[in-house]
């Protein structure tokens, strides 16, 4: 009874080592939370630029779709302008143009009057791809970089490892477990921030470059009216009719 009080004694006053992504920091001190602190703020700003230009596409699509074919009803560019969101990207695109137009009449050779028109609208429509790729940087840099800053990290936790078994005199698992543990984190920290903004930079930029082509064409639509004095129109639908509104119900007696 005595030996066995006694090494339960023994086992409670032996040291307990504790092996955690908190405890890992610990032994990794100032390098180890640097290096997390940077990447998490690589992954909030992947996530941020994410969410911000997935809504400012999907903004850009649906006012194409509502608004342009109603824009193209209008008896002409000035009154269909009016149709279209203020500080849109396809209003942007109209203002510009007309501005271009009004300019045009000072110009003396037609075809330096139709390259500048063409040339302006083609500078409004640079603007507006400038600023829908705005932030797309940010993700390739990300994810070019986050595997290589966990790598750090790694190289780092290693290196405490081999200090550990140099002091103490063997590779005992209990001196090269938490350095290691560290090592490993900070690798899988790496790509987890590396992975997503992979993603979303391509994904984005395929959406970008469908906008982008959307743009292209209601550019050029928007050329050849202007350059027609309104004669050239693409064709669309024509308005849907009001439905009548239901009749109202005969009053009871």
């Amino acid at each position: 009874m005595l030996i066995h009080m006694l090494a339960a004694g023994a086992a409670a006053a032996a040291p307990q080592n504790k092996f955690g992504f908190v405890e890992a920091l610990e032994q990794g001190g100032f390098i180890a939370y640097a290096t997390v602190t940077i990447l998490g703020i690589m992954s909030f700003g992947s996530f941020y630029i994410l969410f911000t230009k997935f809504f400012e596409q999907n903004k850009l699509m649906n006012q194409y779709k509502k608004n342009v074919s109603a824009f193209w009803r209008a008896p002409n560019v000035k009154e269909g302008a009016a149709k279209l969101d203020k500080n849109s990207a396809w209003r942007q695109l109209v203002d510009d143009g007309v501005a271009a137009a009004d300019q045009q009449s000072k110009m003396t050779d037609q075809v330096e009057a139709h390259d500048w028109l063409h040339g302006s609208l083609a500078r409004s429509e640079s603007t507006i791809n400038a600023k829908l790729a705005g932030g797309l940087p940010f993700l390739a840099t990300v994810g070019a970089t986050a595997p290589f800053v966990g790598l750090f990290g790694t190289v780092v936790g290693i290196y405490r490892a081999l200090i550990a078994i140099g002091l103490a005199g063997s590779a005992s698992i209990d001196k090269v477990a938490g350095p290691v543990g560290e090592a490993l984190i900070m690798t899988a920290i790496g790509l987890l921030v590396a992975v997503p903004a992979v993603l979303a930079y391509n994904w984005l930029q395929a959406r970008n470059k469908k906008i982008s082509g959307m743009l292209a064409g209601f550019s050029t639509d928007v050329l050849a009216n202007l350059s027609s004095g309104g004669a050239v129109k693409p064709a669309v639908a024509p308005a849907a009719p009001a439905k009548p509104a239901p009749a109202a119900a005969p009053a009871k007696k």
